[in-house]
Formats: C-alpha cells, structure tokens, sequence
C-alpha cells in the first residue's frame, strides 16, 4: 500500500516540520510531497508520472484556495485519494463543511503535534485500504452474480414482454414467442409471500423513477402452472441514445431452496439437534418474555428443571445409540404432559428444563411435575426391549424463586439438586433455608457445565 502523502501549505517552514514528523513517525514512515499552491497540487494528482499519492494534506486557506471549491477540485482530480483538512480555529466551520462534503477528517492547526498527523494519516489510509477492499469484493460477487444462470426478462415503455432468456421462460412457464407482445403482470406474475397480495411491478417502478428497484423481500413467482418458487431481482430503465426510458429489464432468480435453508439453520439455531426440542438458547429467550408477561400481569411463572436418574449406567452399560433414544423417548412424553403455551427444552446430556409460562398457584407445578414422574416411569419400548427410567424435578417459581431468568434457573437446579439427595424420582421446591451445602454443590455442578 502506498504511503505517499501529498502536503499542501503556504508556508515553507511549516511545511517542512510536518513533512519531518511524518517522515520519521512510528505511525508511517511516510513519504512527502511538499507543494505550496492548491492548483500545483491539482496538476500534480492529474499527472501520470511519479508515485503514486495515496493520500493529500491540504490547509484550505491557502491564498489560492478557494475554500470548499477548491476540495471539489482536489476530489475531482482524483476522486478516490482520501483528503484530510488542516485549518485553524477560525476556520473550522469550514473544515466540518468539508469533511460533509467527502474529505476524510480534519485537525486543527493549533492542537497539532507531532504524533497526531500521522496517527490521522495512518487511520486514514487504513480506512481508505478497507474500503477498497470491500469494493473490489462486492464487484467480485456482482460480477460472479451476473455470471450465474439468472432469468432475463425486458419489456417496452409501455411494460408489454419483448424478450425471454431460456431461464425466464423455464421458471415463468411461457416461451418467447408466446409471451412476446404480452403484458408483463401477465407473464411475470408476483405475490407477496406472507399477504398473499399481488405485488408492486418492479419494472413499472424502474421506469416511473428512472432507477434500478429491487423487489421487496419474501416475494413469490407463481409459474404459469400454479407452482411457486421464492424469488430475488433487480429491474432498471433502459434508455435510448438521447437518453430517453425505451423499456426496461429485470433479472431474477429462485431463491426458494436459499430461503428453506435459512429457515432450517434459524431452527437448529434454536432447537436441540436429537430431540428437536428448543434448546438454551430459545428457551432463555421464552423465559425472559413470560417473567417480562408475569410481571405485567400480577401472575406466576414455573421452571422445572429435570435430570434423568442413573442415566450414565443407561450409556454405559447398552451405548450411547440407546441412551439417546431414551432421551427422545422422554422429550415425547414431557411434550405431552403440558399445556401448548408451555416450553420444553432441553438443556444437553441427560438435563431437560420445563417452563410454565403462566400458573395460578405453585400447586399447579407439582401437579405437572407429578404428572411428569408419572408419565416417565412408564415402561421405554427401545428397540426389543423395556427400560424402566425416572426423573428427578426441581422447581423454581417465579418471582419468589428468581426474579430474572438466570437466577429463577439457578434456583431450580438447587431444587433439583435436593430432589435427588431426596432418594431420586421426586419433585422438590427451592426453599432458601436449604442446606447450604447443597446449594454449593449445586451452583458448581451448573458452572462446572
């Protein structure tokens, strides 16, 4: 990367000053071109001989500047060099109207040190160095996004189809030549994907204001045939020699398998992969919204937090291919044991966490938890064979349990914690007089995980 600075000051010991700063500082070392005119400066940028200037240093007050015409000058000679502004305090309106109209910043001359320039200089070159790179990488996918096999379809001025690449009439359903001469709603017919209303013609748009649109998002091609597919595009005017709208173009592409991919990732994004059960993360979210609904509304908030009991010797002693299908077995019957409104997850390993969103009493968690005891200590079918498992349940109700998420969880894995030293496959309440020991052990265990 270049680091050629062009200066430009009137005075010749200032000039040189900076010039030494910016030569010897750690923030560079920078090379210096000193002139002491602005239109020396602009001949120069305009010039193809010598290094090339990868950035100027103007004091707009010059006695042949004019102001912010002259930085227009500047930029216009070399319109992608960075400009940064030296003025003094009487000028500095003029040096923030310069930065508005595209310099890179401004320092003042009465604060300048000896370090200050150059650490200017260097940011902003780097900030130059990073755009670049992020042009030329959004002309690298443009350029390979134009390459792709998109579908092309154009129209006349008054939006009847002129033309059909293969791809368009594939996806549209009609062929050149019997959309040619066809109105375009006719042939490119687009949904809304949620409103299920018709939606706006972006090639109609294109020529109203004579720009580039683009679809909004979730639109939806219905094909000649009835079949739907998602779709992205961009229509433009298209323009004779004097510059008058003659038509217009789109291009456009099925984004249906992209969109089902997003839609997936977001899912198990959120849910755990074995069960399909929401995971930490969805349910911290869900918990956080019904203490947010409790605290609102006056009412109660359970969480029940579940381990299943001895299900290391399960793993241990038939594999880890039938542990797992035990804790499917389970997420099932937790599924079925609450209401639609409530939330199961599962929090990894054997751990599973049961949030009601709204309970009258805390007598309605244990009449759930109960009903989970129940339904889990059932007989699991896996494969040939019956396997007799149990929970253990501690339950943590808000707001006297918790009064945010985390805490109201933390409690509940104490709860659970005393359930199992309880002799296993019951139920316990967080009571704040519980041995302190086992609130330790408890509150290590879950920072251990």
């Amino acid at each position: 990367m270049s680091r050629n600075v062009l200066l430009i000051l009137a005075d010749a010991a200032e000039a040189k000053t900076v010039r030494r700063s910016l030569v010897d500082s750690r923030d560079g070392p920078f090379r210096v071109e000193c002139v002491n005119r602005c239109g020396d400066a602009i001949k120069r940028l305009g010039s193809q001989g010598g290094e090339e200037i990868a950035a100027v240093v103007v004091d707009l007050s010059l006695p042949d500047s004019q102001g912010i015409e002259t930085l227009e000058q500047l930029q216009h000679a070399s319109p992608h060099v960075p400009i940064l502004v030296l003025s003094h305090l009487r000028d500095e309106d003029v040096a923030r109207l310069a930065v508005q109209r595209g310099a890179q910043d401004y320092l003042l001359q009465e604060r300048l040190d000896g370090h200050s320039l150059a650490r200017a200089l260097s940011s902003m070159l780097e900030r130059s160095a990073y755009a670049e790179a992020l042009f030329l990488e959004s002309q690298r996918a443009q350029v390979t996004l134009n390459s792709i096999g998109d579908a092309v379809i154009s129209t006349d001025v008054a939006g009847n189809v002129t033309y059909l690449n293969a791809v368009a009439e594939s996806m549209t359903g009609w062929s050149r030549l019997e959309a040619s001469g066809r109105p375009l709603q006719e042939v490119l017919h687009i949904i809304d994907g949620e409103s299920r209303e018709l939606a706006l013609n972006p090639l109609a748009m294109a020529m109203l204001h004579n720009k580039s649109v683009s679809l909004s998002a979730n639109c939806v091609l219905i094909r000649r045939d009835g079949y739907e597919s998602g779709i992205e595009d961009t229509a433009a005017p298209m323009h004779d020699a004097r510059g008058q709208v003659t038509g217009a173009v789109i291009v456009f592409h099925d984004v249906s398998v992209a969109r089902a991919m997003s839609l997936r990732m977001s899912y198990l994004a959120q849910h755990d992969f074995l069960t399909e059960l929401p995971n930490r993360l969805l349910l911290n979210d869900r918990l956080t919204q019904a203490i947010a609904s409790a605290q609102r509304h006056r009412t109660l908030a359970a969480v029940l937090f579940l381990d299943v009991d001895h299900f290391k010797h399960i793993n241990d002693s038939l594999g880890h291919a039938i542990g797992d299908q035990v804790l499917q077995s389970i997420a099932q019957r937790l599924v079925a044991c609450v209401r639609r409104s409530d939330t199961v997850s599962r929090q990894g390993g054997d751990e599973f966490v049961i949030l009601l969103s709204e309970v009258a009493r805390a007598e309605h968690a244990a009449f759930t938890a109960d009903k989970i005891l129940a339904a889990v200590s059932r007989p699991h079918r896996i494969g040939h064979q019956d396997l007799q498992v149990t929970v253990s349940v501690g339950i943590g109700v808000y707001p006297d349990d918790g009064a945010d998420a985390e805490a109201l969880l933390r409690n509940a894995d104490i709860a659970l914690f005393q359930a199992k030293a309880h002799g296993r496959s019951n139920h316990q309440f967080f009571e704040r007089e519980m041995d302190a020991r086992a609130t330790a052990g408890a509150v290590a265990r879950a920072m251990a995980r």
